[in-house]
This record gives C-alpha cells, sequence and structure tokens, in this order.
C-alpha cells in the first residue's frame, strides 16, 4: 500500500466539507475500502483519518486493552468514542462533523499531514503554531540527542 507523504493546504467550505487533494485520493483508492475513519488524536489539537483497514486494525489493538486500567479506559473512550465513519463523495470530499471541527477547531483554511498510514488534520494556524514549536532550539536539541541518532539523514 501507498502511504500518505507531504503537506497539503486545503480549504473547508461552509458545509464542513474538505476536499482532499487529488494524489492523497489516490493514495485512499488504492486500500479498496467504502472509507474513513476520523477521530481524534488524543494527544494533539488535530484529527486522524484512517483509511478503513487501518482503522479496523488500531480499534482491535484498542479493544484488547484492559478497561479497568484508567490510561486505556481514557485511550479507548478518545478514539474509539470519537472515531467517525466516514464516506468520501465523488467530489473527494469529506463531510467532517462538527464535533470533530471544533475539536481540532477547523475553519477555512485546514492543513493535512501525511503520516504514514494515516493522515493528520489541523487548522492552518494550529499546525504553525506547532511546526514552530517543534523547530524551537530545546525541541530540536532533544530531538538530536534522541530520536535522529538512530536516523541518518
Amino acid at each position: 500500500m501507498e502511504m500518505f507523504r507531504g503537506i497539503h493546504q486545503v480549504s473547508v467550505d461552509v458545509k464542513g466539507r474538505m476536499s482532499l487533494p487529488a494524489r492523497l485520493r489516490d493514495d485512499l483508492a488504492q486500500y479498496d475500502d467504502d472509507g474513513v475513519v476520523v477521530t481524534i488524536d488524543p494527544v494533539s489539537r488535530c484529527l486522524l483519518l484512517y483509511p478503513l483497514s487501518e482503522w479496523e486494525l488500531i480499534q482491535q489493538k484498542l479493544d484488547k486493552l484492559p478497561t479497568f486500567q484508567p490510561q486505556a479506559r481514557r485511550l479507548q473512550r478518545l478514539l474509539v468514542g470519537h472515531a467517525t465513519d466516514l464516506e468520501v463523495d465523488k467530489a473527494g470530499r469529506i463531510l467532517l462533523p462538527a464535533p470533530l471541527r471544533e475539536f481540532a477547531r477547523l475553519d477555512k483554511k485546514i492543513t493535512i499531514l501525511g503520516q504514514g498510514k494515516k493522515l493528520e488534520i489541523w487548522s492552518q494556524e494550529e499546525w504553525e503554531a506547532q511546526r514552530e514549536d517543534y523547530l524551537s532550539q530545546d525541541a530540536l536539541e532533544d530531538l538530536q540527542t534522541e530520536t535522529m541518532m538512530d536516523i541518518s539523514l
């Protein structure tokens, strides 16, 4: 399967529909799924979009977590509780439900980030602030000492 990559800037119309760029529509078409699942990110103010088959793998893992552990229950409530099955229409648009748009503070301009097997959907303003935070000197020093040691760029 194709991996989702890159950054895409798109608009949300007055009805809450987001148009997927042609490249992302092509990548999604390879999954042979009937739709997608969108849920909230439990760490950041963005949405996560999965092809249905990829989401089902995630949900199977979530279903196996012990529900008597508060952290596991919290994760299940946030991810599964907000998971919404959506269709991509013939024009390549997805109608994002109001509660999900409100959570991610999505307005007219949004940023879609490819993240391998999923897409992240950010308000453009939120993403730009988050990116600046990631690029701050302290964050770069942390990244260089912890994660980047195993990756050759």
